[in-house]
């Protein structure tokens, strides 16, 4: 899940709303923020010698449509300020929570933005494909995504070998989160192989404690953590291959690598000596917020807990978020210590419903380091962490948080494998439905081999 939406759901941001900022309604919009500048003739100069590119737009206006709410919107309608400034266009930031199911009913009856921030892929793909309302990404997107982003985020913007969206933010998934005081404190060492992780966790449970915690408590997209899970074992386990075959169904959803591999996940997260630390027993984890989830890692009550970067959102207010603080983050670490690792990562997707002038010149700002820059500096201004891009034109040190710099060099290491959130991939009807729910039975007690043949009869025929 990508973290547009927290989603998870839909997957940051519709969870953690409240009102905020000054509204207007648009024909068929919900509440919406009109950025400042925009008005009388585009200026010039050195400051804007980035954006002469875009031209003169004075008088244009652009149109995004996101589930991104208060307080996260934001800093995306201050990373605007520069492009309206030096173009003199217009940009009105409508952010919904009821985004997924508004887009369509735009889109259907001839009301669609000018922009929208696509959460999954596979939703992008959907759009693409019934209604053909999604216009291909123009050369100036084009040549940014192939000049600042890996292949794989390419490809997850990609319907059918055309490129349609470009990434806007992204997120690293394979983290453990953990506290480095507590484990000084108790003389343990971050793993750096999957079976020292586990003999760490015997370690904790030998000296009265319980090494993990976890929540999968969403809405209506209860499940989803488990999803990365399994996702990132798939990975440490089988390798990227196998997993590109398991996401786009090559093989079968419950293959035997695929159920070796969620019994993997169980002799963690459904061994009761592991779980659940400071939350309950093994059938807490299915009514456990996965915003709470990690927060007993605070108390020592747990030790180890599984989420992606922007789960630092979630510590509260004045926790120290450092190599040497109160929480930190470790990677997943392998299986096998001499293959190679990959990351599983998530992002959310431009897609432009109009090919307009001033649209595209505002896709291709949204593809730019200038952008990616201008975003991390409004959220730094504003205190607010847990947001990073895969823009390899990024400055890390625009960033505040550690976490989310550590983030930013891993997508940014050339050295580093990458596979996208699988989940986001497939198709709505197992992706964003059948996966979810099928997690939340197993770990309430269904076997491994009967939860991954349930989500393998719900895969759609078609696309």
């Amino acid at each position: 899940m990508s973290a547009l939406t927290l989603r998870r759901p839909s997957r940051t941001t519709s969870l953690l709303g409240a009102a905020l900022g000054v509204s207007l309604v648009l024909a068929g919009c919900g509440g919406s923020n009109v950025g400042g500048g925009g008005s009388g003739q585009a200026p010039t100069g050195e400051d804007c010698a980035a954006y002469t590119q875009y031209g003169d737009l004075t008088g244009k206006q652009i149109e995004v449509y996101t589930s991104i709410t208060a307080p996260e919107d934001q800093p995306h309608i201050d990373s605007y300020q520069k492009f309206q400034e030096c173009t003199g266009a217009q940009v009105v930031y409508n952010g919904s929570k009821e985004f997924e199911a508004q887009l369509n009913v735009r889109v259907q009856s001839g009301n669609a933005p000018d922009i929208a921030y696509i959460p999954q892929p596979g939703l992008l793909a959907t759009l693409v494909r019934d209604t053909g309302a999604v216009k291909p990404a123009p050369q100036a997107v084009a040549t940014n995504v192939d000049q600042y982003f890996s292949e794989t985020f390419k490809s997850a913007g990609s319907v059918d070998g055309t490129l349609y969206a470009a990434p806007l933010g992204s997120n690293v998934k394979s983290y453990v989160w953990y506290s480095p005081q507590a484990f000084a404190a108790k003389g343990y060492e971050v793993p750096q192989t999957w079976d020292e992780m586990v003999a760490l966790s015997d370690r904790i449970v030998a000296e009265g404690g319980v090494p993990w915690c976890a929540g999968i408590a969403s809405g209506e997209a209860t499940g989803w953590p488990l999803t990365d899970w399994l996702e990132d074992v798939m990975l440490r386990e089988n390798g990227p291959d196998v997993y590109d075959q398991w996401v786009t169904h090559a093989i079968p959803f419950n293959s035997p690598q695929v159920v070796a591999a969620l019994d993997r996940v169980g002799s963690i997260l459904k061994n009761p000596e592991y779980v659940n630390g400071g939350l309950g027993d093994i059938q807490s984890i299915a009514t456990t917020t996965f915003q709470d989830a990690g927060l007993p890692i605070l108390e020592e009550t747990c030790y180890m807990h599984r989420q992606a970067n922007f789960y630092a959102a979630n510590f509260p207010e004045g926790t120290d978020i450092s190599e040497n603080g109160e929480v930190f983050a470790f990677e997943l670490p392998p299986i096998d210590p001499n293959a190679p690792q990959t990351i599983l990562v998530g992002a959310e997707f431009v897609a432009a419903f109009s090919d307009r002038p001033e649209v595209q010149a505002f896709q291709a700002f949204l593809s730019s380091p200038e952008w990616a820059n201008e975003k991390a500096k409004a959220g730094t201004a504003l205190g607010q962490s847990g947001w990073i891009s895969a823009n390899t034109g990024l400055d890390p040190n625009n960033l505040s948080n550690p976490i989310d710099k550590l983030s930013v060099e891993i997508l940014q290491d050339p050295e580093n494998t990458f596979r996208f959130d699988g989940s986001d991939l497939m198709p709505a009807a197992v992706g964003s439905a059948s996966f979810w729910s099928g997690m939340t039975e197993w770990i309430l007690g269904q076997s491994s081999a009967d939860a991954l043949t349930a989500i393998e009869q719900s895969w759609p025929t078609t696309p």
